[in-house]
């Protein structure tokens, strides 16, 4: 039988503390019912002896402390769970949201999900199409990474997201591979842009979206990432699929933490943010991954806009040391209109020469890549001295490369957000602009390579 508490001491903003509590858990759910029957939510945030501080889901406005009721569950947050998840939209609490029926749940899980062992992991080495050039190509994406885009406010991180979901699979696997797609704290415009998108492309056939909008509450938009990991993970570990989840915008889920911690009077770190943020995001990332003995994976694409585009502001750098690269979005290529303005001199995958090659992509892969890095960076210094000293100062070669950096970016990584390219067709684009140069300046590729791809003449075969 669940207790009912009329010990209400305190409500402060989005916090409020019980007394006189028996056997409460961290973590727990609760209700309170207001003298009008109006229900509201709540969850346990510290348990002191018989004292418990609980967050409200909602508003605290209108709860009278002397006849509101308490009661606990004696469970934390659940996830009904089934595979009709796939093609459902889902509050951030996992509630349906779409008009469709109710899901008649397989099980229910809890949303706090444990990390995968480190000695449970399998390494991961099977390459992932996402359609887009400046990833396949240069900055690789392999099943079971965690690779984040830093993106800045305005810059079109949206499209990418459901660019990606539209696109991504493992190719030549006949495995199921789903998409889960979770939106933290956006505009109702940008939620209604990727609902519609997925509908329209029916890619939402294949994904689970869970959306949380600016105005839900902040409590909310930490459930939210925690809801779509564990849809994930029974997708991938007990239904054995490839999941890919995308998570944007992730600096929306550090400023609900934030604004949490204030509320309990926490000692700040830097910018504000708590001094467990890096604890708090690694609980996430790190639930992404392949286990062994298990024909599923998670593959993790967080997206989060850099406050005035700071690489070295704490959620940007913090989600650097936990995951395996970042792909960066570029204000000057947007400004160019560049799209995708992937930036990919500063962007990396540490993972991506375990993806490509002979069987998972192309023979030539690894030397072209090298090259494009490595004439495309030189080709960018190139135009910056002739900024400062003109055009003549340069050499022929390197009026080459310079013309090299403006061909790149235009026809390697500007594709737009509707083509979706076999690895094989930005593979051979990497030729076309490799053939600008001499062979002598293919440095980086090998010469049987060159003599397969390249013919005599300096053109692709």
């Amino acid at each position: 039988m669940i207790k009912e508490y009329k010990t209400i001491q305190e409500v402060a903003g989005p916090l409020m503390l019980v007394k006189n509590v028996d056997n409460v858990t961290y973590n727990e759910l609760g209700e309170i019912e207001l003298p009008s029957g109006e229900i509201r939510h709540c969850k346990v945030l510290e348990v002191d002896g018989s004292n418990v501080l609980v967050q409200l889901f909602e508003s605290s406005a209108g709860i009278n402390l002397d006849k509101s009721k308490v009661r606990f569950f004696g469970h934390g947050l659940e996830l009904a769970v089934s595979e009709d998840i796939l093609g459902r939209i889902f509050s951030g609490m996992g509630t349906p949201i779409d008009g469709g029926p109710e899901l008649i749940p397989e099980k229910r899980l809890d949303i706090n999900g444990s990390p995968i062992n480190p000695a449970a992991r399998t390494y991961p080495s099977e390459f992932i199409q996402t359609g887009i050039s400046a990833i396949d190509g240069l900055n690789t994406l392999v099943r079971g990474q965690k690779l984040p885009i830093f993106s800045g406010s305005g810059l079109p991180h949206a499209k990418l997201a459901a660019q990606i979901a539209r696109q991504a699979k493992v190719r030549g696997k006949d495995d199921k591979f789903a998409v889960v797609f979770a939106a933290i704290g956006i505009t109702f415009e940008e939620a209604d842009f990727f609902i519609s998108d997925f509908k329209k492309t029916g890619a939402i056939e294949r994904t689970a979206l869970f959306i949380n909008l600016a105005n839900d509450p902040a409590i909310e938009r930490i459930s939210t990432p925690r809801m779509a990991l564990t849809a994930a993970e029974y997708l991938a570990f007990d239904k054995g699929m490839h999941v890919l989840v995308i998570l944007t915008d992730i600096t929306n889920y550090a400023e609900a933490l934030r604004e949490v911690s204030a509320a309990r009077k926490e000692v700040p770190g830097r910018r504000g943010y708590p001094g467990y943020l890096y604890t708090d995001l690694a609980t996430l990332y790190e639930r992404a991954g392949r286990k062994e003995n298990s024909k599923g994976s998670i593959t993790m694409i967080p997206i989060l806009s850099m406050p005035e585009d700071d690489k070295s502001h704490p959620i940007p750098d913090l989600t650097g040391y936990i995951t395996e690269g970042q792909i960066l979005l570029s204000r000057e290529l947007y400004r160019k209109n560049i799209a995708p303005p992937i930036d990919v001199l500063p962007s990396l995958s540490r993972l991506k020469d375990k993806g490509i090659g002979e069987g998972k992509t192309r023979e030539d892969h690894a030397g072209v890549m090298n090259q494009l890095f490595s004439s495309y960076a030189r080709g960018k210094d190139a135009k910056e001295l002739m900024t400062i000293l003109g055009e003549a100062a340069l050499s022929e070669t390197d009026k080459l490369y310079a013309k090299f950096a403006d061909e790149f970016e235009k026809k390697y990584v500007s594709q737009g957000y509707e083509t979706n390219r076999s690895v094989e067709e930005t593979l051979d684009i990497g030729w076309e602009l490799l053939s600008i140069f001499p062979r002598s300046e293919l440095k980086r590729i090998k010469p049987a390579m060159i003599d397969k791809y390249l013919n005599k003449n300096g053109e692709m075969r």
